[in-house]
């Protein structure tokens, strides 16, 4: 079963609704906390919304939210919206690097040609031949680690951000991070 969100994070409130939306209905634009889904929220009557205000979407009685209208269609996203998935990814990898270095520490194959660490924008077959084998002398323990490990790679905090960012915004045949 699909992992539910209880809250989201507000990238975008656009009280009079789409310009050219022929409703003229409050709606937001966020993205959920865990799962980094891209929803479409509509405000309970009389409420309006803060650009990075966090709301509760669960399944609970929802103070500001009415109800969740759907994902949110990468097309639909507002210039204003996009500017803030930027400033959410980078914050949100930076507060969970634990997670995101255990990603190296753990990647695995996909299949017989094709690494997780190869999805990373930036990392060919000799970036993710140098992690394995430098994970297999200890685990990386940070970004700055990995970094100074393997010395011709990327940036691997701005490779994982780039990386949601792409899952989120166009489809992709592999998701690593975005449900």
């Amino acid at each position: 079963m699909a992992e539910k969100e209880d809250y989201a994070i507000i990238l975008d409130y656009l009280p009079n609704g789409y310009p050219l939306g022929g409703r003229m209905m409050p709606v937001a634009q966020a993205i959920g906390e865990k799962t980094l889904v891209l929803l479409e929220l509509v405000p309970r009557r009389g409420v309006s919304l803060e650009v990075n205000e966090k709301v509760y979407i669960g399944s609970d009685k929802r103070d500001k939210i009415y109800y969740i209208a759907g994902r949110l269609e990468y097309t639909k996203i507002t210039e204003t919206a996009k500017i803030q998935l930027h400033e959410f990814i980078d914050k949100l990898v930076a507060e969970q690097e634990k997670k995101f270095v255990d990603f190296f520490n753990n990647a695995q194959p996909m299949n017989t040609r094709l690494h997780q660490i190869e999805l990373l924008p930036g990392f060919g077959k000799k970036h993710m031949k140098e992690i394995l084998l430098e994970r297999e002398k200890k685990p990386f323990k940070s970004f700055a680690d990995i970094k100074s490990r393997v010395s011709t790679l990327p940036d691997p905090k701005k490779a994982i951000e780039k990386r949601i960012l792409e899952e989120l915004l166009e489809k992709q045949r592999f998701n690593l991070f975005v449900k």
